[in-house]
């Protein structure tokens, strides 16, 4: 259990501050964060790669709270941006766009138009026709865009399917069998001005092998195209890092740094990471209200008042996530499906789990949540998206408040017009 999520007296506490109390106040269902786990992780990972010209630059997709980002970006953090809107968010909170890489497999030229603005690091260029779009709106510009281009290095990561991004079979990056072509086409475009090379071959890798063998490849692919003459001042290792849900013991920055380190000071480039959910993942929970306790024969079902739009990843990835009662007050345990109230059999949290017996009003917590919860979460069955908590030692803040039905509502309009004539 994450040092900053622990009980005292029984009752889960977020570094200096009680559940229960920030619950009292901002209501059920919550996110809550703690400011000490994002900070400790982003040191670690940074002191992990001290020994090595390198850039951190957080993968704003895994959690794009302003103040997440804001967290990130005063330790020195770089932002890693997958559209126009995060880097919108990233210039919000003050971020140098020299810190900025924008990433995606399809940039829209508006996107494209608002990146080259701000002169940011660099774009990932992932296909050829993208490396002739940028070209076009540079040129249209005035401008010489900064283009690293996305290899594919074809490795295989034990990870769920849907976050696999390193095979020839994804969608993302360029072949490594056509990433010659590749770079002799940017080096062609007059607009562009190639600085790196960049792969990314998934997310929640919990061993350092992939990364071995991806970084062999890459390196040497570096080299050559550098020997060839072009100019490769980036290699960005992507991210990918995973972090304990269950009973996994994934691989720690150090150990990472201590298995390619040497491989990637031959690069001799600055070395860019993207790590995402390594920096958030384990500093957020969900926290929910139980609304009523069910049984169907011998199945038990606590039906709460979260559900599959606040935290879709149990529904998407069939992912685990651990869930804690907020106030341990019952030791007699009980094996129930923990639901939500979506209208979709897929609204589940967990499935036959064990849990400590629970009654209405009671608060769980679902554990590391942090990273691609409240980013993916919707306003499916016109549920209004939840409040956001930062935990800074002793105090609590709302970050986002909760949404009313009149902020779901507020960009549609009632056009009289189309039920006028119904006959």
């Amino acid at each position: 259990m994450n040092p900053h999520f622990r009980y005292r007296n029984r009752h889960m506490f977020c570094e200096g501050v009680k559940i229960e109390d920030i619950i009292a106040q901002v209501g059920s269902p919550a996110y809550i964060y703690s400011k000490r786990t994002i900070v400790e992780a982003y040191k670690e990972f940074d002191l992990a790669f001290k020994d090595i010209d390198h850039l951190v630059c957080y993968s704003m997709k895994a959690n794009s709270n302003l103040n997440v980002v804001n967290i990130l970006a005063k330790l020195g953090s770089g932002i890693d941006c997958n559209s126009g809107g995060e880097i919108y968010r990233a210039l919000k909170v003050g971020v140098d766009p020299k810190k900025i890489i924008f990433a995606g497999v399809g940039k829209t030229p508006e996107e494209i138009r608002y990146a080259l603005q701000y002169d940011i690091l660099m774009f990932k260029a992932e296909s050829r026709s993208e490396l002739r779009e940028i070209n076009a709106i540079a040129g249209e510009m005035g401008k010489k865009a900064p283009v690293g281009i996305r290899v594919n290095p074809d490795v295989s990561v034990k990870t769920h399917p849907y976050i696999a991004t390193g095979l020839s079979e994804n969608k993302f990056g360029i072949d490594s069998s056509l990433a010659r072509e590749a770079f002799a086409l940017a080096h062609s475009l007059p607009n562009l001005k190639i600085v790196g090379l960049d792969m990314h071959i998934g997310s929640q890798i919990t061993e350092v092998d992939p990364f071995i063998e991806a970084c062999n490849k890459m390196v040497l692919l570096a080299l050559e195209l550098r020997k060839a003459g072009y100019n490769i001042e980036h290699f960005d290792l992507g991210g990918g890092m995973a972090i304990p849900y269950k009973v996994e013991r994934p691989a720690s920055p150090k150990d990472l740094a201590e298995a390619i380190g040497a491989t990637l000071n031959v690069s001799d480039c600055k070395i860019l990471f993207e790590p995402g959910r390594y920096l958030v993942g384990n500093a957020g929970i969900l926290v929910t209200k139980v609304l009523y306790t069910k049984k169907h024969k011998k199945k038990n079902f606590l039906i709460v008042d979260a559900g599959m739009n606040d935290l879709i990843r149990p529904s998407l990835y069939e992912a685990y996530h651990k869930i804690k009662n907020v106030h341990l007050k019952n030791e007699e345990s009980i094996i129930a499906d923990i639901v939500g109230p979506v209208c979709e059999s897929g609204d589940f949290f967990a499935r036959n789990r064990e849990i400590n017996k629970c009654k209405q009003e009671d608060l769980l917590a679902i554990m590391s949540a942090g990273a691609y919860g409240m980013v993916m979460s919707s306003n499916y069955n016109t549920r209004p998206r939840i409040p956001e908590v930062m935990v800074d030692g002793s105090k609590f803040y709302v970050t986002r408040a909760r949404e009313t039905y009149e902020d779901i509502l507020q960009k549609e309009t009632i056009i009289d017009e189309i039920v006028e004539n119904m006959a």
